[in-house]
């Protein structure tokens, strides 16, 4: 059964983590929420709480106390195993679809536009949703905002006067937005002067120029966007924020199909104003349903508790990472603004395929750093420690999957993605050789990805991660400024791997202390089995590969082989992140099957 936390008092400090105590079991919360639906209530004794909108993916109350002081509301329980599986299952059907939609929309950017001088002038206004989708919505300011109302759901099933969550959206998203509203106006009026910074031997700056104005009305739909996917994922509600990226990759293709015609690569610009704006309307929903919940036993009451602002020292280290992490990309095209016409599209395409792996494996800690944020909100260090150990092994093992398939087989790949139109054979082997460089940091993307939540998933700054982005982004410069004039697009790929896999051993050594207290040691042994199984993998799945001229079932027979052998050698090697995978979709389809979902 798990216990209720204790009603005592918390520390007047806020983001204070109290001390540790013995890890909560989740069994009774299982058998709470076995065979219910996700639109039923799941009541404890003291009241109801978390219930289901539809399909919604959520997990209601299992534990409520029913005899503490305070005003009655029921606490989310520890997240199940089974519901854990729904989440990530939900997520990533979402997450390969706005994958899937983002690879039509590059697709029909190729097909529209080509890799020359009119993609590259849209890929430099591009710059800008890419930084503000890590600051806004990926990374910064989601590590700050799920450790803040983590504390307040907590404080909340603590019993702690008015309602904790509503004042701390009374006391930040107020300020936020008018903080996103100056940043957006600020970018549209120093557009010339940031393209001439970002590419300054860009052939043609008055149509990036163009594009970067429309492009910057992005910061406050990302920002807002932002703000409702993390207020949404602390209450354990995944379906809407997964969906964002759907509805983005929807409002650029559409633009692009629609004005392209007559407004040529802008209309790509307007795609990503539009998309943004779908962004926020598909969680707006969805977040005001969660914010007028009435707490069982009253009303909540903002006035009875001051509205409380993000601590400043928090919000400024998250948001410094998350720019130290996004600048890899103004060094990337940087150094290709020189190199010949194409060059920026070519490192594009190869990054945004290369990525998908990374972007598969860090959703399971999409879904669960707010588990983390609430364990050490309720002081409970060793289930966090033992939730980020999971973590880290089932996402290195997911992404080197991913590694060893595009390592395989990527000619085939952007043969099938895209050679076609305006994207040529010869753009087809350059995108292919850069992806293959690519590839083979995406294992310190996913790592950094999963550590850097476990140095803010107390609620705390920590300035810690910000040294460790900044010595891989010192390393990604040396390496590109050293090697782009022998190697060319190759050379700059190379440095982007190095840098970022620099990052995530110094995100390593640091684990303690600083963090969760993970066994580096045993990280680093867990880490080597997959390694292994992905290196044999990549090899057996080439070879297979180029047995075939057909670029699709050279695809297919690579991609088959990958799999067969990375899993039958991780399994026999012991990695326990591939045995954890196949448990877990084991327990998703099973509850498909019977109608669970």
């Amino acid at each position: 059964m798990n216990p209720t936390p204790p009603r005592t008092p918390r520390p007047t400090d806020p983001t204070a983590v109290p001390p540790a105590r013995p890890a909560a079991r989740p069994k009774e919360a299982t058998r709470r929420t076995a065979g219910k639906a996700p639109g039923e209530t799941v009541r404890g004794a003291g009241g109801a709480g978390g219930v289901g909108r539809g399909a919604e993916v959520s997990e209601g109350a299992g534990t409520g106390t029913g005899t503490g002081t305070g005003t009655g509301a029921a606490e989310l329980p520890p997240p199940s195993r089974g519901f854990l599986a729904k989440a990530a299952l939900v997520t990533a059907v979402l997450s390969v679809a706005g994958a899937l939609l983002g690879l039509v929309r590059d697709q029909a950017l190729a097909r529209l536009f080509g890799a020359g001088r009119d993609t590259d002038a849209f890929l430099v206004a591009w710059t800008v949703p890419e930084f503000a989708a890590t600051l806004l919505i990926e990374d910064g300011l989601a590590f700050a905002l799920i450790p803040a109302f983590s504390m307040a759901l907590a404080r909340r099933s603590q019993g702690a006067p008015g309602d904790p969550v509503r004042a701390l959206v009374a006391g930040t998203l107020p300020r936020l937005s008018l903080a996103f509203v100056a940043v957006g106006a600020l970018l549209i009026g120093i557009a010339p002067q940031l393209v001439g910074a970002l590419a300054p031997g860009l052939p043609d700056p008055a149509l990036a120029v163009d594009c970067t104005r429309l492009t910057a009305t992005c910061v406050v739909s990302f920002g807002l966007a932002g703000y409702c996917s993390a207020a949404l994922r602390a209450h354990r509600r995944y379906l809407a924020p997964a969906a964002i990226y759907v509805a983005y990759n929807v409002g650029i293709i559409t633009g692009m199909f629609v004005l392209g015609g007559r407004w040529g690569v802008r209309s790509a610009a307007v795609g990503v104003a539009v998309g943004g704006l779908l962004m926020v309307v598909v969680q707006l929903p969805s977040l005001l349903g969660q914010l007028r919940k009435r707490e069982v036993g009253g009303e909540a009451a903002v006035g009875q508790e001051e509205p409380r602002p993000l601590d400043t020292a928090l919000l400024t280290t998250v948001l410094l990472f998350a720019l130290c992490r996004q600048s890899q990309v103004l060094i990337e095209r940087f150094l290709a603004s020189h190199l010949p016409a194409g060059a920026i599209s070519h490192l594009n395409y190869a990054q945004k395929v290369a990525q998908m792996p990374m972007i598969l494996s860090v959703m399971v800690c999409t879904v669960t750093f707010p588990v983390v944020a609430r364990a050490l909100a309720e002081g409970d260090a060793e289930r966090a420690r033992s939730r980020v150990e999971r973590d880290l092994a089932l996402a290195a093992c997911i992404v080197l999957l991913g590694t060893a398939a595009v390592v395989a087989c990527a000619p085939q790949i952007v043969e099938v993605l895209f050679q076609r139109g305006a994207f040529t054979a010869r753009d087809t082997a350059a995108t292919a050789g850069v992806m293959r460089v690519y590839a083979l940091g995406l294992l310190g993307q996913t790592l950094v990805g999963v550590l850097v939540r476990s140095y803010f998933s107390a609620g705390r700054g920590s300035w810690y991660p910000v040294g460790s982005m900044a010595a891989g982004i010192a390393v990604t410069s040396l390496i590109g400024a050293l090697s782009v004039h022998v190697w060319g697009v190759y050379g700059i790929a190379a440095a982007n791997a190095t840098g970022i896999t620099v990052t995530a051993l110094v995100l390593l050594a640091g684990m303690g202390p600083r963090s969760v207290p993970v066994s580096v040691r045993g990280v680093l042994r867990e880490l080597s089995r997959p390694v292994g199984a992905a290196l044999a993998a990549a090899l057996a799945g080439a070879f297979a590969a180029a047995r075939f001229a057909d670029p699709l079932a050279g695809l297919a027979a690579g991609g088959l082989t990958v799999t067969v052998v990375y899993l039958l050698l991780g399994r026999a090697l012991g990695a326990q992140g591939i045995v954890s995978a196949l448990r877990s979709v084991r327990s998703a389809t099973r509850r498909l099957s019977h109608g669970r979902f």
